[in-house]
């Protein structure tokens, strides 16, 4: 099944492992392009039109993710807790898995409390010891994504994925690999 390409005017893209903005420092995507098999693109799109009723908007940081660049994410932190191991595999790699967060109308992210990619224990969804606003941020985006059909991870507030992700195959036809990062 053929991944599709997010393009909806209601997310902005800030596909941050196509910048040095992220836990390797370097880019890892040559190209940002975010794509997620048929049924988590529409669950995205159901819980960009939640985000809409309140008056916000999905700022997305990754969708799927080439088992390559798993790899390089694995070598950078080997921590089972944070990086999914590439040899059991990713939901990322399977195309059902986003990294997001909220946004308001003039597209300015949300606080919640650690940036995205803070592989330490603040980063947990149920963390008391954070701002009451991010806590309210991280509630309010949890209650979006499971109204939409999506699971989190908890100890990432900005990792979702559909539920049973090992029932998606991995992707890496290097067809759809090629889209993000140069395979050579």
């Amino acid at each position: 099944m053929p991944l599709l390409p997010i393009t909806d005017p209601a997310i902005d893209l800030d596909q941050r492992y196509a910048s040095a903005d992220n836990i390797t420092g370097k880019p890892i995507y040559d190209r940002a392009v975010a794509l997620l098999h048929p049924d988590a693109h529409a669950a995205l799109l159901r819980a960009a039109g939640l985000a809409a009723a309140q008056g916000l908007r999905l700022h997305l940081f990754d969708a799927y993710r080439p088992v390559a660049a798993q790899w390089q994410l694995w070598q950078t932190l080997p921590a089972p807790d944070f990086i999914a191991d590439p040899r059991r595999g990713s939901a990322h790699s399977r195309g059902v898995a986003v990294d997001l967060t909220l946004a308001t109308a003039g597209r300015v992210p949300l606080e919640m409390g650690t940036g995205f990619d803070d592989m330490t224990p603040q980063s947990g969804h149920a963390r008391t010891d954070i701002p009451v606003p991010a806590q309210h941020n991280r509630l309010l985006l949890l209650g979006l994504m499971a109204a939409a059909g999506w699971r989190h991870n908890p100890r990432e507030w900005w990792h979702y994925n559909l539920p049973d992700p090992a029932a998606y195959p991995l992707i890496d036809d290097a067809a759809d690999g090629r889209l993000l990062m140069d395979l050579r």
